[in-house]
């Protein structure tokens, strides 16, 4: 497995995670339906034997249920885990007490004292400004509970405030999660990307297979997805025929390494570097075939034709 930094001065991670936001979600995963407790604990030791140990997962996942269970897995293991979690600036949320009590409740639900990145999820303010919110988040670093503060769908002006503030109490901003994948490309052109790296932020890519669409599974006249994605439009026939472009020279790229358009979508990712694609993964064949993402590279040519092969989705 390789690994990489988070932040300037962070922990040292795989340069793939695993996102839990299906484990425990009935709104949007269908989990109790299609796949349950067995399925997402099979996932995590095949993730952790294939040498994937970060986790991301989220307070609002599964109402708790995420780190829940997540919590359960890690004490079945001998293995050094690594999480992520996230906090969430909800309106009536406005005091530091409050960012100190989500955080134990999250660390209760885990079953640890301590989480390798505490992120922000959405950069909401309300009540609470972002210099008292990043200066609670300081706070739990210099106690001990946090070892790295991360923010998630911060834009390139709000990464920064959040790093300057954080700057003051000589702590890095280590870590920005935005939606990152070949189908959405948003990020590079809103400068998100660029800011990350002159700043030393790693960018953590959530929907890296942009919920299923690079898997190649989908296909005009094929099996259409369960819950809110059926009326997806992306998943609709005309949608999944504007995409084609893309899966196939996935599959061409991938047929040269003996992987799957997964992924060959997943390593490229990671090819741009300071990037750590978070795929989720249901069961343990979605948990192993993520983990084909790494040990081998695209060439730089092969990594230009597909930047070119979705320039639509900049």
């Amino acid at each position: 497995m390789e690994f990489i930094q988070l932040g300037n001065n962070g922990p040292t991670v795989p340069t793939l995670g695993i996102g839990a936001w299906s484990w425990g979600d009935t709104l949007f995963w269908n989990y109790g339906k299609d796949y349950g407790v067995t399925q997402v604990q099979e996932a995590f030791h095949a993730a952790v034997e294939a040498g994937i140990t970060f986790f991301d997962t989220a307070e609002v996942y599964g109402l708790g249920k995420s780190e829940q269970l997540l919590g359960q897995f890690i004490r079945e293991t001998e293995t050094p885990i690594q999480v992520a979690t996230k906090y969430g600036p909800l309106p009536w949320r406005f005091t530091t007490e409050s960012v100190a009590e989500a955080l134990t409740a999250s660390l209760d639900r885990l079953q640890l004292t301590q989480v390798t990145l505490y992120q922000v999820h959405w950069p909401f303010t309300f009540l609470m400004s972002q210099e008292t919110l990043m200066n609670a988040l300081a706070d739990e670093v210099e106690k001990g509970r946090i070892q790295t503060i991360g923010i998630s769908n911060y834009s390139a002006t709000q990464m920064r405030e959040a790093h300057a503030i954080l700057s003051k109490r000589g702590i890095p901003l280590a870590v920005n999660q935005v939606r990152y994948s070949l189908l959405s490309r948003e990020v590079e052109t809103q400068g998100i990307i660029k800011t990350a790296r002159e700043l030393g932020i790693t960018i953590l890519a959530y929907s890296p297979l942009q919920q299923g669409l690079l898997t190649g599974k989908y296909t005009p006249d094929g099996p259409q997805p369960s819950g809110p994605r059926q009326w997806d439009s992306r998943f609709k026939p005309e949608g999944l025929r504007k995409i084609a472009p893309v899966l196939d020279l996935l599959r061409q790229f991938g047929q040269n390494y003996g992987k799957t358009p997964a992924q060959v979508a997943l390593n490229w990712l990671i090819a741009q570097g300071g990037i750590i694609p978070i795929p989720g993964a249901k069961n343990a064949e979605q948990a192993r075939q993520n983990a084909g993402a790494v040990g081998w590279q695209l060439t730089g040519d092969e990594v230009a034709q597909l930047e070119q092969v979705t320039r639509p989705w900049l």
